[in-house]
């Protein structure tokens, strides 16, 4: 592993371990990738104290730049950070309002769209995490108030928050794109024709399909919850992905 490269911790069926990765692909940024195993307090795992010494929140992903050590938490927090760190100014603009416009988003997406996997995928992913039935119907009716919200936006403009593509569309597809039916196809997105569009053209981004091997692996999950290996076997060919993708770029 070169020290020279930065370290992505996490697993590609991770929606914000998938933001990063999008992000990095499409600026062809080269970093390397550790897989983390949510909740474990294995070696590998996100509760290892080996790995809360550098996120103290166990979540993923966790981003660290070896040569000085910093490393930093959270894929909206990470994607600034990279953004503002190499001037990648057309995806979070230097322009203070413009600027704003992404923060707005990536705030809101917490308890908004972030609740697609909350209440809709993680229950059929995460069988161990017993997320009681009355937090999965209130993190749907959250999700429908979003779509709806987004919707209204993306009538009149091409992108989340304007006209141009910014982090805050890498961070809302992860989520919203993987309830299509081509994925999980767990929610019916028919009601919101706009988002509908901002969908189909989000696919078109250089980096899409490479980010989104572990789904399109998974498959329609809406009336049978994956097995363990399933989703093992996912990770893997999704990891195959992005090694060939890192490759090209040497």
């Amino acid at each position: 592993m070169s020290s020279a490269r930065p370290i992505l911790y996490g697993v590609p069926f991770s929606q914000p371990v998938r933001a990063v990765m999008w992000l990095m692909l499409y600026k062809q940024s080269p970093f390397d990738m550790v897989l983390i195993n949510p909740g474990s307090k294995g070696d590998n795992g996100s509760r290892n104290p080996a790995y809360l010494a550098k996120n103290p929140s166990g979540t993923i992903p966790c981003l660290e730049e070896p040569e000085s050590g910093f490393t930093l938490g959270e894929a909206h927090a990470i994607m600034a950070y990279l953004c503002s760190k190499h001037g990648w100014h057309d995806l979070y603009p230097d322009d203070l309002q413009a600027r704003a416009q992404v923060d707005w988003y990536l705030n809101y997406h917490h308890r908004n769209v972030r609740d697609a996997s909350v209440g809709l995928v993680a229950p059929k992913i995460r069988k161990d995490l017993n997320i009681p039935e009355v937090i999965q119907l209130s993190a749907a009716a959250n999700l429908a108030g979003a779509l709806r919200v987004l919707d209204g936006l993306l009538q009149n403009q091409a992108h989340v928050t304007g006209a141009n593509l910014t982090i805050a569309d890498f961070a809302a597809y992860v989520e919203i794109g993987q309830l299509q039916p081509q994925f999980t196809n767990v929610f019916d997105l028919s009601p919101y024709p706009n988002v509908q569009r901002w969908l189909r053209d989000m696919a078109e981004v250089p980096g899409h399909d490479t980010v989104h091997v572990a789904l399109a692996e998974l498959g329609d999950i809406s009336q049978q919850a994956p097995d363990m290996e399933t989703i093992k076997n996912a990770n893997k060919r999704a990891l195959g992905a992005l090694k060939t993708a890192l490759e090209a770029m040497a």
